[in-house]
């Protein structure tokens, strides 16, 4: 009997979860069985440990290449590896569910060869750990059940498939370096987000800079955005603040917000010196 054959053809996005609810259950038998921590089968595998929780949990959906690598680091004699099949139609057809006001930005992002964000309240959602959104989604006011906490951060989480795709989109984050500093969900939750962030900044697609807190007049003090170029089409922007949301498609409006962030990054800390600088502030106080 294959892992999967528990779970019906059921086409709805509460069965692709059904799923990867299972799936999740046997790596975490399997590795308990193996004697080895969700860190130590990460390493083993090069993932990060916030991920092997993420799939765990049934809150990040499988991917081949994992199954393939967990198979047979936990000798599971292809017992995960029968699942990539079921995983993959499941998740063509679940329908992940973003609040209506971001639905237009999520497709257009899932769809982009580049992304470029400017980020001054938190760290990007695209780049965010699961306990760092489940904690933006906690301190939301008015505040949110658990059920819609849930199915954002299973949402958020969702979106960042977006960067393991081939080819890869070009992604450019300018995060400012109080957001860094901020011990959003506690000093575990803030240093895994940092640990995180470290492992994007050394991948070939992405490039993360910090602004740093003395630069006392950069270009964007009127608040953080996002620039898009979706595939076969030209440059859009969004914005989102407090409860106002906007997706720019006017193409002076963009301009100009493409030339602020060009003139950011110009202020920020290059790539290497900004890497630096998220692997020392675990130490910091």
């Amino acid at each position: 009997m294959e892992l999967t054959d528990a779970i019906g053809e059921n086409d709805d996005s509460e069965g692709a979860a059904d799923l990867f609810r299972v799936v999740g259950r046997q790596v975490r038998l399997l590795r308990e069985r193996a004697d080895l921590t969700q860190r130590e089968l990460g390493e083993r595998l090069g993932y990060s440990e916030d991920l092997v929780r993420s799939l765990e949990r049934g809150r990040r959906t499988p991917q081949p290449e994992f199954l393939d690598a967990a198979d047979e680091a936990l000798g599971a004699g292809g017992l995960l590896r029968t699942a990539k099949k079921n995983v993959t139609r499941a998740k063509a057809r679940a329908r992940v569910k973003h609040p209506a006001w971001f639905r237009d930005c999520a497709r257009l992002e899932a769809d982009a060869v580049e992304i470029n964000f400017f980020s001054t309240p938190t760290v990007p959602g695209l780049l965010q750990t699961e306990e760092y959104a489940r904690t933006t989604f906690m301190s939301r006011q008015p505040l949110l059940d658990e059920a819609t906490i849930e199915q954002r951060v299973t949402a958020r989480l969702a979106r960042q498939e977006t960067l393991a795709r081939w080819p890869s989109p070009m992604v450019s984050a300018v995060i400012d370096e109080s957001v860094l500093r901020r011990s959003v969900g506690g000093d575990e939750v803030r240093n895994g987000q940092l640990k995180h962030l470290q492992h994007l900044a050394r991948l070939r697609s992405t490039t993360v800079q910090v602004l740093p807190m003395a630069c006392e007049d950069h270009s964007a003090l009127e608040g953080p955005f996002i620039l898009l170029t979706p595939k076969g089409r030209g440059q859009l922007a969004y914005l989102e603040v407090q409860s106002t949301n906007r997706l720019i498609t006017d193409a002076e409006e963009v301009r100009i917000l493409a030339a602020r962030y060009g003139s950011i990054r110009g202020q920020a800390l290059s790539p290497h010196e900004s890497l630096a600088l998220i692997e020392r502030l675990p130490g910091e106080r």
